[in-house]
């Protein structure tokens, strides 16, 4: 669509081409305009910001965003000053508290900042903290600060365009963390431009798209799907701050009426706390007619969560064949499949029991072991994605499950400095074609009838007396069977005991349920549905505090974490159970459920 070879370019053009169009209107509180700006004032900010960095730091050196969930303007405009000063921005999150601004410091020395951006009113509050805290945070003491909101506008008069090109890296994009310590992907400005094309195509995008986004933009997809794709296709965006989504649900729902948004999406998890969280009043205010690209990603996409949304949603003029699941991650700056938009997305039932042995076998829906699976579509614009045998690296059949391995323009160029890791991730090879790289993706899946579907990841899989079991298989089945379980806030891990992978669940209770709960009939109920449905033997449970599940920025829960809390005690437990000892009637027990056919 556009031939424009940086992000710089792109900008370019619009403040020439469409200098007086609204690129972006934000909603600070969910409701209300706090604020837009159009292609031409865009390009003045991001001139004069980069400007005022090169007083202070070269071309190539990193520059940290920290913006306020509030501030979604100032952040583009920052970001964009960066690639303006050929400086690579890395995003971060707003840490608000004292004991989390120590965690700058690891994210300033893993990628070697030189300078730090943030708003006026920010950059008092962390100031306020490290006065009060003279001993910590050595290093976010000693980084210069730029208040991007007080910079002059004068001085983008004195702004020259950068030494860039389409390999030249414009930012790192740091992983969630859900399953290991955060890296910084190194993302060009043609895998931007590529990936954007590639989500231009994909979601059927055109000249009266309009598109709303509520995630973070410090996450991938906040960045590059609410940012990076109005800015390339010239369209305009809605964007909201996530703390009003988490704040007031309904928040997104009236945004999307009132716009007539045609784009929008989330995580899985979103879709199921607007199933939870709206009223029947609030939805006979909706119009959701034009919302004919709902994506769904980042996460597991649940047929179950599909169904539900669609039936509670069609009055407001909600259309199924709107939602949109796709798959991708940071290492491939976003989009790696989606499905056609006309489509709605294909269901597969799968038999769980054979899943357990990395084998594809589809059965009726009810089946008493089915499984609903959903197609996360196929790649774009030449990409491609293999499924591969993890350990021989030879690809697999079509009726097996393997890693996903993915190849195309939009894969990142590896992780900033660290080099074993990145060959290891980023340059993988099939044993009989050494000559081809692919990106493991650390994820696993299928392919069928052309459609890719996602099982789930390599380190989180579980072998409890030798079968394997995917750990978000474990959490539906705990997260259905009792109703003081807070949905979509349950982990499954396993620990090791006497030399054996042990199965431990951890869950939050709902809020409302604290005061009364009566905790060995949860406990109960958990245990029998996991043997019942899974067929597994639970060793531990631990029934956790409303809101204190562990988290990634972008709102995954990271399991690992969850298991070393648990080894080391630190769980914010209300109630935990945890077997003695297993015996041998156990294992015989397990054994003959699990090899009896």
């Amino acid at each position: 669509m556009v031939n424009n070879s940086t992000i710089v370019d792109i900008l370019l053009d619009k403040s020439i081409n469409q200098p007086h169009h609204t690129a972006y209107t934000f909603l600070a509180d969910g409701e209300t305009e706090s604020g837009s700006c159009t292609y031409q004032e865009l390009d003045l900010q991001a001139r004069a910001i980069a400007v005022q960095l090169l007083t202070k730091v070269q071309p190539g050196d990193r520059a940290l965003l920290v913006y306020p969930y509030t501030a979604g303007l100032e952040f583009i405009a920052s970001f964009l000053g960066c690639l303006y000063a050929g400086v690579i921005a890395v995003t971060d999150y707003p840490r608000q508290h004292i004991k989390s601004l120590s965690q700058y410091q690891d994210r300033i020395a893993d990628c070697q900042a030189a300078i730090a951006l943030t708003t006026q009113e920010f950059a008092a509050r962390v100031t306020g903290q490290l006065v009060a805290n003279p001993g910590m945070a050595l290093k976010l003491k000693a980084l210069p600060w730029i208040e991007s909101d007080r910079v002059n506008l004068n001085l983008a008069e004195q702004w020259q365009p950068p030494k860039i090109n389409q390999d030249t890296l414009a930012f790192l994009q740091y992983t969630s963390g859900s399953t290991g310590q955060p890296k910084g992907v190194m993302i060009t400005h043609g895998n931007v431009l590529h990936n954007s094309e590639v989500i231009y195509r994909s979601f059927g995008h055109h000249d009266q798209t309009k598109i709303l986004m509520w995630l973070p933009m410090f996450h991938d997809m906040g960045l590059i799907g609410g940012v990076m794709q109005p800015l390339y296709t010239g369209l305009p965006a809605i964007l909201m701050s996530p703390i009003a989504l988490a704040q007031k649900p309904f928040l997104w729902l009236q945004a999307l009426s009132k716009y007539q948004i045609t784009t929008s999406g989330g995580p899985n998890f979103a879709y199921d706390l607007l199933c939870q969280k709206i009223t029947d009043e609030q939805r006979a205010s909706l119009d959701l007619s034009h919302w004919s690209v709902a994506f769904t990603g980042a996460e597991p996409v649940r047929a179950e969560t599909l169904e539900k949304f669609a039936e509670l949603y069609k009055p407001c003029g909600f259309k199924k064949e709107a939602f949109y699941p796709c798959y991708g991650m940071a290492e491939a700056t976003l989009f790696i499949t989606g499905i056609n938009t006309a489509d709605y997305p294909t269901i597969t039932y799968l038999d769980k029991q054979a899943l357990t042995e990395d084998q594809v076998v589809t059965v009726a829906p009810d089946h008493p072991n089915s499984k609903a699976a959903v197609s996360c579509g196929h790649t774009w614009l030449g990409d491609e994605i293999i499924i591969v045998d993890p350990e021989t690296k030879v690809q697999c059949q079509s009726d097996r499950v393997g890693e996903i391995w993915a190849a195309g323009v939009g894969i990142g160029k590896g992780y900033y400095q660290k080099v074993e890791q990145t060959e290891a991730t980023f340059q993988a090879s099939l044993a009989n074609n050494p000559n081809k790289t692919y990106l493991r993706t650390g994820d696993l899946g299928f392919i069928k009838d052309g459609e890719l579907y996602i099982t789930g990841r390599i380190k989180d899989m579980m072998i409890l007396w030798g079968r394997n079991h995917y750990p978000q298989h474990i959490e539906e089945t705990v997260a259905s069977c009792h109703p003081a379980l807070r949905p979509n806030h349950g982990a499954a891990f396993s620990v090791e005991v006497n030399g054996e992978e042990q199965l431990v669940i951890a869950h939050e209770i709902n809020r409302t349920d604290l005061r009364q709960l009566n905790a060995e009939e949860v406990i109960g109920a958990i245990r029998l549905a996991v043997g019942e449905q899974n067929m597994a033997n639970v060793f531990a449970v631990a029934l956790l505090k409303t809101g204190s599940i562990p988290k990634t920025s972008s709102g995954k829960i990271q399991r690992r974490a969850c298991q070393s809390m648990f080894l080391d005690g630190s769980l914010n437990t209300v109630a935990q159970w945890q077997q003695l000892e297993i015996t041998q009637t156990d294992i015989t027990d397990l054994a003959g459920q699990f090899f009896s056919d």
